[in-house]
């Protein structure tokens, strides 16, 4: 089934292939837009920043010191934030080069139509992240977890030991109909053959995941399949 997924897809990419454009423009967030807490900007050099928005506020909206319950902490500390496409995208091939620190963790959303909104707020609903919604393609900086980067988070494990810790990376994602094939750093590291039940088209979102990560992306461009 996975060789019958590849050949067709490859077949599909020679026929209709359109050419390479900029999704991000390098120099302002036009195009995109921000949901949830989070700080997104772009620096002098065209590296795209999203850090955790900090202040002195107590969030929690009690005076300093705070007692939290566990769930409490967690919700507070977990809640994400997404940059996300204005437009929607059917077949495409994605290109995007990312850096996080050791141990960091992000991720790519395809086809997520709620656009992150149960990942967010003071509440956040880990059984309808965007991973749930649609695909999430995993980026964690040198974990070696169940879903390490290039993973198709909750269906296909990607092969490890391809990433260069805490170095620029480079992720090339095929979204196809139902299927999703990613390379990591030019190495083949996962393939899934779809849900038929998830959306076939959707947004492109890049996340934050959490209040204590950092994640810098670059050079991402899009060539849309016709």
């Amino acid at each position: 089934m996975r060789t019958i997924f590849l050949m067709a897809a490859l077949a599909v990419c020679a026929a209709g292939q359109g050419a390479w454009k900029p999704l991000f423009n390098a120099k302002n967030l036009d195009g995109w837009e921000i949901k949830g807490d989070g700080k997104w900007r772009v620096l002098a050099d065209g590296t795209l920043i999203g850090q955790a928005v900090s202040g002195e506020k107590n969030p929690f909206g009690t005076s300093w010191p705070v007692t939290l319950t566990e769930k409490q902490y967690t919700d507070w500390r977990q809640t994400q934030s997404w940059l996300y496409t204005v437009a929607e995208f059917g077949e495409f091939d994605l290109q995007v080069e990312y850096m996080t620190p050791s141990g960091g963790n992000s991720g790519i959303s395809l086809r997520d139509s709620t656009r992150g909104k149960f990942a967010i707020g003071p509440s956040p609903d880990y059984t309808k992240t965007p991973g749930h919604q649609g695909y999430e393609i995993q980026i964690m900086n040198g974990v070696k977890t169940k879903y390490p980067t290039g993973s198709v988070y909750l269906f296909a494990p990607a092969t490890f030991g391809f990433e260069k810790e805490s170095d620029w990376n480079r992720l090339d994602i095929a979204s196809r109909k139902d299927g999703i094939r990613v390379s990591l750093n030019g190495h083949a590291v996962a393939s899934f053959a779809g849900d038929p039940a998830r959306p076939k088209t959707g947004p492109i979102g890049l996340q934050l995941h959490d209040r204590f990560n950092m994640i810098m992306f670059r050079n991402i461009r899009i060539r849309e399949i016709k």
